[in-house]
């Protein structure tokens, strides 16, 4: 439901926001360019390792987010997965903080019940106009 407001919306202040390159990413098509996840060097001499000053910065504690704002879509709420009518009953008391994400193997018809059923519980489905198509004029 559209009309549901998260109960408290803060500003999600990211410290970082581009990926960590993984060593030497840049020098072999076999490790991608950017489009891999990273990984800790493990080299004896690697400057990235041993963090020597204009090597590319190791992902570190100190990078992570505020604990209130962790996890929280743009929207403000945090998202739960729902698979079918009886998980949203999870969500029914806590509509103003998680909203409700239809998963994506979940047939139409099912989709079609939780969205209704969402709307009548005052919860928020980000997803809610996925694999609906407008009825066709009987």
């Amino acid at each position: 439901m559209a009309g549901t407001q998260p109960l408290v919306k803060r500003t999600i202040v990211k410290k970082r926001t581009k990926k960590f390159a993984r060593h030497q990413s840049d020098l072999f098509l076999r490790i991608g360019n950017g489009t891999v996840t990273w990984r800790k060097p493990k080299g004896i001499d690697g400057r990235v390792r041993r963090r020597f000053k204009g090597a590319i910065p190791m992902p570190s504690v100190g990078y992570g987010s505020n604990k209130k704002t962790r996890n929280v879509h743009p929207n403000g709420f945090k998202q739960v997965v729902v698979n079918n009518v009886k998980d949203l009953e999870m969500l029914m008391m806590h509509n103003r903080t998680y909203a409700a994400t239809v998963a994506h193997s979940v047939s139409t018809r099912v989709r079609r019940e939780i969205v209704e059923r969402a709307e009548q519980l005052a919860i928020r489905v980000t997803n809610a106009a996925a694999k609906l198509r407008a009825e066709e004029d009987a």
